[in-house]
């Protein structure tokens, strides 16, 4: 056994050798017994943030030359005031600890701040940009101030100097006017949803009515004006259907109720002086007016009577008849022309009629009818003359060819004494003496009548 097997028997002797979460464990309570382990603060840039749905952050806090784990659970980051950043610089507070599965340590944060800027401040950037995306300080949404309210909603502390200043002034401006005080508290946890109920039940109250509403508080710092900030009243604001000045603090300071509102008041007096009218100067106004009108009135006075007096100088007023004459002699003339005109015109028309009767007529099927027939008559006359001509024409032809054909007759031929002799037992035409023999009986044709005659003797002659 050598000097190393050696030294793990008397380990395994003394039950000296750790299991590695026995170590893990030592470890850990090394780490969580270092009082000043338990309470440090970090300065670091955070790198792989994650915000897991259990609400649990882990991320890494990291420097130049090293990292550390780190993580911020639910509880702990709920009541941050802004909402940590991949690459954002912060200072954070917690206690070193292990992860014991995985055998590494980290950081459990149990606060946060940006590191550069305060938290408040943060968070107020945060919620101003993202409501500015969504449209909350839109110019298109600001409503008009009405120009003499009759009822003023003011919501406010009933103990700061706001409300003085605001009840002083609208009583000094226009007392008129009546003041419903709302109070409420305008810093602390509370604040911010007593003023966010305060907005919405003069909205829904029919009885007060409500003309205009003024939303705000005296100066303070960050903290103190931080329930304006908030955003359950930025809605409240942006949902008011009464016109709502915001009035916090002094003319530096800006809130997100500043940007909702339909007119943002530098201070809470400059919100009573922007919400009514200064009576003495409405008074002077309408002296001034009044005065305006009685001149306006006087010169327009002065000017009809100076058109009345031209009107009585005038021809008209003295001698109204001739106008009168003129407008008849006109009238006649008008009358004239009218007639003249409308013959003429008759007469346009009904050579216009005639022209376009016979046009119809031409076209009429009557007429065509009656064309047809005297065409077809015509016709026919010439058909008749026709066929009566051709019909003598024919006649003679064939008169003279009867003629021609008579002419050439055997009877015809017969007639001026010449006769035909046929072989009685033939009935052949005896054309030579050759054909007939002595004894035979021949018939001799006349052109009356006929003989049977008997041959005695043939005497041929020569050519």
């Amino acid at each position: 056994m050598n000097a190393w097997e050696t030294r793990i028997q008397s380990r395994l002797q003394d039950e000296q050798i750790l299991s590695v979460s026995e170590l893990t464990a030592a470890i850990k309570m090394l780490l969580e017994q270092d009082p000043e382990l338990s309470d440090v603060w970090v300065r670091g840039e955070i790198s792989n943030y994650t915000h897991h749905s259990s609400g649990h952050m882990y991320f890494t806090l990291k420097d130049a030359g090293s990292r550390v784990k780190s993580v911020m659970f639910a509880s702990k980051n709920r009541n941050l005031q802004f909402l940590p950043k991949e690459g954002m610089k912060v200072i954070v507070r917690g206690y070193l600890s292990v992860y014991e599965r995985d055998g590494q340590y980290q950081l459990y944060v149990e606060d946060m701040q940006p590191d550069g800027m305060g938290s408040l401040f943060l968070a107020f950037q945060q919620l101003k940009e993202r409501l500015e995306k969504e449209g909350l300080f839109d110019y298109t949404h600001k409503k008009q101030l009405p120009e003499f309210p009759k009822r003023i909603g003011v919501v406010t502390s009933p103990t700061g100097a706001a409300v003085r200043d605001i009840i002083t002034t609208i009583r000094r401006r226009y007392p008129l006017a009546d003041i419903l005080l709302l109070p409420v508290l305008v810093q602390g946890a509370e604040a911010a949803p007593m003023i966010a109920n305060a907005i919405h039940t003069l909205n829904e109250s029919a009885e007060w009515q409500i003309d205009v509403m003024i939303v705000g508080r005296g100066g303070g710092s960050l903290e103190e004006l931080w329930a304006f900030n908030e955003e359950v009243v930025a809605r409240a604001i942006f949902a008011s259907r009464i016109p709502v000045i915001s009035a916090v603090g002094h003319e530096t300071d800006f809130t997100i109720a500043d940007f909702v509102a339909d007119v943002r008041a530098a201070t809470p007096t400059a919100a009573a002086e922007l919400a009514v009218p200064h009576l003495t100067e409405l008074i002077r106004h309408m002296d001034n007016l009044r005065e305006r009108l009685a001149v306006a009135m006087e010169n327009r006075i002065q000017g009809y009577r100076k058109q009345l007096e031209r009107f009585e100088r005038s021809a008209v007023f003295r001698r109204p008849l001739d106008r009168v004459q003129q407008l008849r002699q006109q009238v006649d003339h008008l009358e004239n022309e009218l007639e003249l005109r409308l013959v003429k015109w008759v007469s346009v028309r009904n050579k216009r009629l005639n022209d376009l009767s016979g046009r119809l007529m031409q076209k009429s099927p009557v007429e065509r009818v009656i064309r047809t027939e005297e065409r077809y008559g015509y016709l026919l006359s010439k058909l008749q003359t026709a066929i009566k001509n051709r019909l003598n024409a024919e006649n003679n032809r064939l008169d003279r060819m009867l003629d021609k054909l008579d002419a050439y007759s055997p009877l015809h031929i017969l007639k001026r004494g010449y006769t035909l002799t046929y072989e009685s037992e033939r009935h052949e035409l005896v054309r030579s003496v050759r054909q007939i023999q002595p004894g035979d009986r021949v018939t001799v044709k006349f052109s009356d009548g006929a003989l049977d005659c008997q041959v005695w003797g043939i005497e041929e002659e020569s050519n």
